[in-house]
């Protein structure tokens, strides 16, 4: 699907999900009176204000249910929402739409989630695809901001990383104390729940990862850098931070002859964009291609930030060989 299908495909969710049923006004925010509302870029940013707010709080998300968030293109409506919301979170790099769009509206609450949780320099240590931190380009260069959907010198996928996650959602929680100091107490505690909970997830990680007789993974694209770092372990990008980049004859045999290199018997694909190159890449090699979710969005209503992590952990300790 080329970007301009997105992007209607993208519009015409958003006015489904957020047209007032009814009345003349196209759109509004969710929220009944006394809530303060919400505005989360993309999903992970939806589940920690949601977490901290709970009934206290609205939230509406702007990218749909199973969409792909990185190249979401708001109407002049919707950018009209974030003037409206009395908070708007959001991580800037990941969507130049919602970029210009705060930009431009200025909302008085806002949280930069990207900046709370020290977004890094994607690097390359490992040849043209391979990386630690914030993971290499594809193509084995490093691109400047407005280069494609590349996002500049930062990858923004930090959310995969529970602790970085955690520095964005005490961020959300002071400013809902600002915003709604009555329920501060509320907040706070939600705040501290939410860490715990993190922090948990975080030693599982650890312990889960920490006998694995394989350190590298192969991804479709390079969007678990920081679950990388944080863990000790090395991610092979198909493509680059971009999900939608399409990888060239190059790249792909440089990605193979890693493979070989290292003996790895995994290929991950992902949950919102289309297997079929990864896939495909695997059933040349006769080697397995297992779900390794980057949390970009849900497509199951039913599961949830922690439900999706503990799954890539099995999926991880599967395909790296853990004991």
């Amino acid at each position: 699907m080329n970007n301009k299908m997105v992007a209607a495909t993208v519009a015409g969710a958003l006015t489904a999900t957020l047209a007032l049923a009814g009345c003349g006004t196209s759109y509004t925010l969710a929220g009944e009176d006394g809530q303060v509302t919400i505005l989360a870029a993309f999903y992970p940013l939806q589940f920690i204000s949601k977490q901290i707010g709970g009934e206290h709080v609205a939230v509406t998300t702007l990218t749909p249910q199973g969409a792909e968030p990185h190249d979401l293109e708001l109407s002049p409506a919707h950018t009209r929402l974030i003037s409206q919301a009395d908070l708007v979170v959001f991580s800037s790099g990941l969507q130049p739409s919602v970029d210009d769009a705060v930009k431009a509206r200025q909302p008085k609450h806002v949280v930069d989630a990207g900046t709370l949780a020290t977004l890094e320099t994607p690097h390359n240590e490992h040849g043209p695809h391979g990386s630690h931190a914030a993971g290499g380009h594809a193509d084995g260069e490093e691109h400047s901001v407005g280069d494609g959907h590349d996002h500049g010198f930062t990858d923004p996928h930090f959310w995969l990383d529970p602790t970085l996650l955690n520095q964005a959602a005490q961020g959300v929680a002071k400013q809902l104390e600002l915003i709604d100091p009555t329920n501060a107490g509320t907040y706070q505690a939600n705040a501290q729940k939410l860490a715990t909970r993190l922090a948990n997830l975080d030693q599982q990680f650890e312990q889960g990862l920490a006998t694995c007789g394989e350190r590298s993974i192969v991804t479709a694209h390079e969007a678990f850098g920081y679950l990388a770092k944080r863990y000790n372990f090395e991610q092979i990008g198909i493509s680059g931070i971009d999900p939608e980049a399409e990888p060239s004859p190059a790249q792909i045999r440089s990605v193979k002859a890693q493979i070989a290199d290292r003996n790895i018997t995994t290929i991950f694909f992902e949950a919102l964009t289309s297997p079929k190159v990864t896939k495909t890449l695997a059933s040349d090699l006769g080697i397995t291609a297992k779900l390794l979710d980057p949390i970009e969005g849900l497509n199951d209503p039913s599961q949830d930030y922690f439900s999706v992590q503990e799954a890539n952990l099995a999926a991880l300790r599967s395909g790296m060989n853990c004991e």
